[in-house]
């Protein structure tokens, strides 16, 4: 029988009720450093003062079949979190019962992911460990009269179970004894009958309003060998047998579930007081759904299958390997984790919030180090008055980290600047270079334009500039005061990079919401990648594989592993917030461009006006931010 071994993973973000939240739910905590108690630690706490459990023991139980996401994040920060908060103990469980969809590679994956988010199980569990124990209950449920084999096909089976407002029809199999059914059952775990030609049914109430307690299915046949097992088995529990029971057998005090679990919790009490065995206490919580994400196992698997992405570890996925490899760290998912809380009820948090998570960690350790994404030539056409070819300047890898100290960056006549740095005619509020005006460059020296170069169709190809010499950054004498200021690399020193701008993968807050005949496909943004090359400082070399830095006035990058001794490639984490695409946007005129470097996050959207801002500390604390 093709059952499905599990309730459906796709998330309600759909509802139009589940409107984006920057709450978080009734359990979100602003205050990470004040004592809160959600109410599953009040339950908890309940449960311990009465004498009910003696410890707390839970498990994170994730099925190996698919890449962990970042609503697992939130789960085994939850799980790991209590058991470390209270003395407790965790394991870590594959409920590994549906082999057709399930690998070591996601074994492997989901072990590496706990690990890299901090934590450590207690104990290293199969749900396959259990297989002798799990087919032993099920034939002294046979015994007591309280299952039964079933000879309905998937499609009959479901037929018969009725719908929310009619009882369900019994199956013809459920008048057998439990002599033919023990018979029967010991027959199909030899491997006399086909896939699909028989199951074991619990023998519950085909009339009950809990459609989960109409005889549901505790075994399917499946001639498929397993990943640890082998061929041992060719029936396997049901995810609903198997999961509860496990939870018992290791002594398992509060299994946290999601809230789809919630209607499945009086079959799990049945099974365990029918078998007269440890009895955990369920309590649920809301699934984690974020704005401009889909989260459903399936859907990350088709765009996967069908390459709108290029894997389980694409930086525009919500999966946990996705958002390594875009340059998150694990301290901030689990910032973000704490930020939105636990509800009771299903919402959907403002993705903001996990970008803001980011920022605000990389904000405190990332080095600044200076990159131009889009460059236009800036020549200082006075510099043969300094008498040296190249000065050294001393810049600050951290304005709020002094232990992080300074480097030196190579100053010479010939500068890249951004493209949208400079424009010839300039509205009122536009603080950086403009042809008769002044800027500071960072680091560096305050130049005046006095000219431009263009090519044949107009294009400003050259900027010429004079530099004052007085005004050296840390030794300025002269006075002046100018209200910009940008950053540069020198021509000659500067590194070619490849640098990957990611964007959101949809284009509308809940993809999962389409008009009739479209899929949540027809929401991929087409410009949430986009690649150009660019010119980095000298100190850029250096760097590794997994380096976070913050790009200056631009955003915060890490070294892609797909970077070579002659290729580096960088990968946006998230941007800066552009304060300049907020004042143009006010003024009326003299708009940012969409696709500069200072936009490339979001393209202004979703940052100077959004929800669940949180305390904005990445964006205020941040003097490498984008000026005016």
């Amino acid at each position: 029988m093709n059952a499905s071994p599990r309730p459906d993973d796709s998330p309600n973000a759909a509802d139009p009720k589940n409107a984006a939240d920057s709450s978080g739910g009734d359990d979100s905590n602003p205050n990470p450093d004040k004592a809160h108690r959600h109410f599953i630690r009040q339950a908890i706490d309940s449960d311990l003062a009465s004498g009910r459990f003696d410890a707390v023991r839970t498990r994170f139980p994730p099925e190996p079949n698919g890449y962990l996401h970042i609503g697992h994040a939130k789960s085994i920060c939850l799980n790991f979190g209590l058991a470390k908060d209270l003395g407790g103990t965790c394991n870590l469980r594959f409920d590994d019962t549906n082999p057709s969809k399930e690998d070591t590679e996601y074994v492997d994956s989901i072990q590496e992911d706990v690990r890299w988010l901090g934590f450590q199980w207690d104990n290293l569990h199969f749900a396959s460990d259990y297989f002798e124990q799990l087919y032993q209950w099920a034939e002294k449920l046979v015994t007591d009269g309280h299952a039964y084999v079933c000879d309905l096909t998937a499609e009959q089976t479901r037929e018969y179970r009725g719908t929310l407002t009619e009882a369900g029809r019994e199956s013809p199999g459920r008048s057998n004894t439990p002599e033919e059914n023990l018979d029967l059952l010991r027959r199909m775990k030899a491997g006399e009958f086909p896939d699909g030609a028989k199951t074991l049914r619990a023998k519950i109430d085909m009339a009950n309003p809990n459609i989960n307690l109409r005889d549901p299915v505790m075994y399917r046949i499946a001639h498929v060998p397993h990943h640890r097992t082998g061929d041992q088995w060719c029936i396997y529990p049901m995810y609903d047998w198997a999961h509860g029971q496990s939870d018992s057998i290791e002594k398992i005090t509060f299994s946290i579930c999601t809230l789809e679990f919630e209607h499945h919790r009086p079959l799990y009490d049945w099974y365990c007081d029918k078998l007269e065995i440890h009895h955990p206490r369920q309590i649920e919580f809301a699934r984690l759904n974020i704005t401009y994400t889909v989260m459903s196992k399936r859907k990350l698997l088709q765009l996967v299958q069908e390459k709108h992405v290029s894997g389980w570890d694409d930086p525009r996925m919500p999966t946990i390997v996705g958002l390594r490899r875009r340059g998150y760290t694990p301290e901030s998912i689990r910032a973000f984790c704490a930020d939105i809380g636990v509800a009771k009820f299903n919402s959907t948090i403002d993705v903001v919030r996990l970008e803001n998570a980011v920022r605000e960690h990389l904000n405190d350790v990332a080095p600044r180090r200076m990159a131009v994404l889009d460059p236009v030539k800036l020549t200082i056409t006075n510099w043969d008055e300094h008498g040296s070819p190249v000065e050294m300047m001393s810049a600050v890898n951290n304005p709020g980290d002094e232990s992080a100290g300074s480097r030196e960056i190579p100053f010479s006549g010939s500068l890249w600047i951004e493209r949208d740095d400079f424009k010839e005619e300039a509205p009122r509020k536009f603080f950086r270079l403009k042809k008769g005006g002044a800027v500071r460059l960072r680091a560096g020296y305050i130049v005046d334009c006095h000219d431009v170069v263009k090519d044949a169709d107009g294009n400003v190809i050259e900027i010429l500039c004079t530099y004052d010499p007085q005004t050296k950054s840390g030794e300025d004498t002269s006075g002046r005061k100018v209200k910009g200021t940008i950053h540069w690399v020198s021509c000659e020193h500067a590194a070619e990079v490849t640098v990957r701008n990611y964007d959101r993968l949809f284009s509308v807050e809940n993809p999962d919401s389409v008009a009739e005949g479209k899929t949540f496909l027809d929401h991929l943004n087409p410009d949430s990648l986009s690649t150009t090359t660019a010119f980095v400082e000298p100190a850029l070399r250096e760097a590794k594989v997994g380096d976070r830095v913050q790009f200056e006035r631009l955003g915060y990058y890490v070294v892609d592993q797909d970077s070579r001794d002659d290729e580096m490639v960088f990968n946006r984490i998230v941007g800066l917030r552009d304060t300049w695409a907020k004042i143009a946007s006010k003024d009326g005129g003299g708009q940012a461009n969409a696709n500069s470097p200072a936009n490339a996050k979001g393209k202004g959207k979703g940052q100077a006006n959004c929800k669940g801002q949180g305390n904005g500390k990445g964006n205020n604390n941040d003097k490498g931010k984008k000026q005016s």
